[in-house]
């Protein structure tokens, strides 16, 4: 595993951070035995940054019991986050704060950031309340000993927010489809410039980088390491730029776990070769075909009032593109609910508007799903299913 230091406290920070959002599962509970034993796995090949957050269902709870048993919270970087946007007083900011102690069994953080900052209005309207003194308060007793934020706003904003505090360290979204995303490379640049730490998240898109490449651009990669997986050459990119610090990976599977770990034992600042490069920018043309709408699965904008699985139903618009029409329809069906009587459909969308605003991709996600019923359910598709449903025997 290589290191990079963190300048601001010290710390010798692992280059492959364990993103704790997505663990394993078993009908939306986490898998506390699976998610122990990638979190020991991880541990064990070197991962020291441990990166969940009080919105993340379970995450805190899991990540907390499996440190506690093994003994291993005073060996590891532990980070958690506050929902900002759920915050009315610094009353709710300490009540946030403590829950994530209490279920990550813990009395300190190594790292606490504020939770999805889009602007630096928002970092004010926590001013106002007070948290630049709750913050030098928790600092002095040791219960926070970084504070940061997770980023998804403009560049622009970014830096506005950037400069307004003395933080300790940052979050952003970055991969090399997301180059110039967000605060993108001019930001990355921005806040190493001030000796402040980067970690990145989303570095794989959710993992369409690694699962969801075009055959024409896992071929563009092949034919320069035919035997690296699409998952390596995107945490590759990040590694090579010495301005990124931890790369966040939600790994949850064992063989994630291996294959994530090894590509971070070789790779350094300036890896990359020429032909590596070039590849890129052909994968970076040929992915942009097929990749639509840029939903990275985080699952924000969830639950829909209506009960439309709207990650899932992107994932299949994209892969009717990137794929064939045939996977797409095949995946929208089971998103929708086809194959029982629970269904719901992109046409049920009333366009109330609430999965746009929490989305952090800044999606207009009623009109997507407009696009996603032109593609994968033209009338009178939707009334077919929805009779087909009423059937108490389905064909599986």
């Amino acid at each position: 595993m290589q290191y990079r230091e963190d300048k601001r406290s010290g710390n010798k920070l692992s280059i492959l951070g364990f993103g704790c959002m997505r663990f394993p599962n078993r009908m939306g509970v986490i898998d506390q035995e699976a998610a122990e034993s990638l979190i020991l796995q991880a541990y064990e090949r070197g991962v020291n940054y441990y990166d969940t957050a009080y919105a993340y269902p379970g995450s805190e709870e899991a990540l907390g019991k499996a440190l506690a048993k093994h003994g291993l919270r005073d060996k590891v970087h532990v980070v958690s986050k506050l929902p900002h946007s759920k915050t009315k007083s610094i009353d709710d900011v300490e009540r946030f704060f403590t829950t994530s102690l209490k279920r990550l069994q813990t009395d300190y953080l190594d790292y606490y950031l504020i939770h999805n900052i889009v602007d630096s209005v928002q970092w004010q309207r926590l001013v106002d309340m007070g948290i630049e003194q709750w913050i030098a308060g928790k600092k002095a007793t040791g219960a926070i000993r970084n504070i940061g934020f997770s980023f998804h706003g403009s560049l622009e904003e970014f830096k506005a927010t950037l400069s307004a505090y003395d933080w300790d360290i940052v979050q952003i979204q970055y991969n090399y489809m997301n180059e110039h995303y967000q605060a993108g490379c001019d930001g990355l640049h921005f806040a190493a410039e001030r000796g402040i730490p980067v970690v990145i998240m989303e570095p794989l898109l959710g993992g369409k980088l690694a699962t969801g490449l075009p055959e024409t651009a896992r071929k563009a990669f092949a034919l320069v390491e035919p035997d690296r997986h699409p998952a390596t050459w995107g945490l590759r990119w990040l590694w090579d730029q010495p301005e990124v610090t931890v790369v966040l990976s939600g790994m949850n599977d064992p063989a994630q776990m291996e294959g994530n770990c090894t590509a971070a034992d070789e790779a350094v600042p300036g890896c990359l070769s020429l032909d590596e490069r070039a590849a890129y920018e052909v994968v970076r043309e040929e992915f942009g075909k097929s990749y639509k709408v840029p939903c990275t699965g985080c699952n924000y904008c969830m639950p829909c009032p209506k009960g439309i699985s709207i990650p899932a139903c992107f994932a299949a618009y994209n892969t009717s593109y990137s794929i064939d029409w045939m996977t797409g329809m095949m995946g929208y069906l089971t998103s929708v609910g086809a194959n029982g009587q629970d269904l719901h459909l992109v046409s049920d969308c009333v366009e109330c508007g609430a999965c746009k605003k929490k989305c952090p991709q800044h999606i207009d996600v009623p009109e997507e799903l407009k696009e996603v019923r032109k593609r994968l359910q033209p009338n009178p598709f939707g009334t077919v299913l929805k009779a087909y449903s009423r059937f108490p025997f389905k064909i599986v």
